[in-house]
């Protein structure tokens, strides 16, 4: 099986941990251009962002499972053609991806290739932060709601969480890690239609 892969090269090194069969060839890209031009089996853009221009160019693709980094929106809004990955920092090396579809989608040829690259892998919802970023992003935002009320400090906080729940990181080294601007464009999508994912104040003036 050949994938085309377009990443940037903190992920492409985070990929590389997760050592694929022998019988997987990967051509890396440093554009979209470059990755449309290859002949794979399947597609995975690790720096893909919505636009209807990016989408349009994917057209030339015909019957090849497409896998976007695509956190937040999903597959009902960005296309049912796209099988969404979570590709932010630290997410890669996971052992077992997320990976969202839309609820139309050929689920076996996606499955069919996850399989080929030995990847541990669940199906889950088609939402906004999917499963488990959604759930990152939630902590990390109740995290910033205790700072800002002066109950704790960043590092007592870290600590709590990693001590009581087996956390392999704290709320505010997730964000360091993930990003914040990332986290609050994921609270900020859910907020549209559940005012308790507003972002806490100290989240928006980090």
């Amino acid at each position: 099986m050949v994938l085309a892969v377009l990443a940037a090269e903190a992920q492409k090194e985070e990929w590389n941990k997760n050592k694929l069969p022998a019988t997987v060839t990967v051509f890396w890209a440093d554009s979209l251009q470059a990755l449309l031009m290859l002949e794979a089996d399947a597609y995975f853009d690790l720096q893909y962002e919505w636009t209807p221009e990016r989408n349009e160019q994917y057209h030339i693709i015909k019957g090849k499972p497409i896998f976007v980094n695509e956190v937040v929106l999903p597959c009902s809004f960005i296309g049912a053609g796209f099988a969404r990955i979570n590709a932010w920092p630290g997410m890669l090396q996971r052992p077992i991806q997320e990976i969202a579809v839309h609820k139309n989608a050929d689920n076996q040829a996606i499955i069919t290739v996850l399989q080929a690259m030995g990847w541990q892998y669940q199906l889950v919802p088609d939402i906004v932060g999917m499963l488990s970023a959604r759930i990152i992003a939630t902590i990390i935002n109740e995290a910033f709601f205790t700072l800002g009320s002066g109950v704790s400090s960043k590092e007592a906080i870290d600590t709590a969480m990693k001590l009581g729940t087996n956390y392999p990181y704290g709320p505010f080294e997730w964000t360091e890690i993930i990003g914040k601007d990332r986290i609050i464009t994921m609270l900020k999508e859910l907020s549209r239609t559940d005012t308790r994912y507003e972002p806490a104040p100290a989240l928006l003036n980090l």
